[in-house]
């Protein structure tokens, strides 16, 4: 009887594999921030924490959004000119605005990379305006938009959302997840204000 009561007490291999984790976790955290930021600037898109989490091989994302958050408060203590954004459902490795100029002089000769002002008055009037139909556009433009409408497209700005319940099923337009990664929004809600953007519509 001595010998079964003491055979019941030998719960220790549960106790194993909890010691086990806990070291692992440790070394995560030690390699997780460099790991985070090779992968974040490698990519030439938002990745998002799920994306990123079995990337690395973390079974959460969790660990993913705390190195962020680490290291951003990094970039910012030591005066760093990027940021790690939250961009169209994910995250990217963002300059600074106060560093625009910067960019835009680097950028500057490579004019087939800009937008024409026909190509941005079309595309934030789809942004604002979205689903939005071709004839819409085109009235509050006063110009006909088709060869602008087909250069979003080919940019992967703009795509075609649906048609309309109308006659005809015209086809709606709207913006593509690129074009959220390309002007740094996390999604439609980030667009700015625009007081007439009511007002024509």
């Amino acid at each position: 009887m001595a010998d079964s009561a003491t055979q019941p007490t030998e719960p220790s291999p549960p106790l194993e594999p909890a010691s086990d984790t806990a070291p692992a976790e440790e070394v995560d955290l030690a390699t997780l921030l460099p790991r985070v930021e090779a992968a974040l600037l490698t990519s030439d898109r938002a990745m998002t924490a799920g994306r990123l989490a079995e990337a690395l091989g973390l079974p959460t994302s969790a660990p993913v959004k705390d190195a962020v958050t680490r290291l951003n408060v990094a970039y910012e203590t030591t005066g760093r000119s990027f940021r790690i954004e939250e961009v169209a459902g994910g995250f990217s490795m963002m300059t600074l605005p106060q560093y625009a100029d910067v960019l835009l002089a680097l950028k500057r000769g490579k004019g087939q990379s800009r937008l024409s002002p026909a190509a941005l008055e079309t595309l934030s009037i789809i942004a604002y305006k979205q689903p939005v139909l071709r004839a819409d556009i085109e009235a509050i433009r006063g110009v006909a938009c088709g060869e602008t409408l087909r250069s979003l497209m080919e940019r992967h700005l703009v795509k075609i959302t649906g048609r309309a319940e109308e006659i005809g099923r015209p086809m709606l337009y709207g913006t593509t997840k690129q074009f959220l990664e390309v002007f740094g929004l996390a999604n439609l809600n980030d667009l700015p204000a625009v007081e007439n953007a009511g007002a024509a519509g």
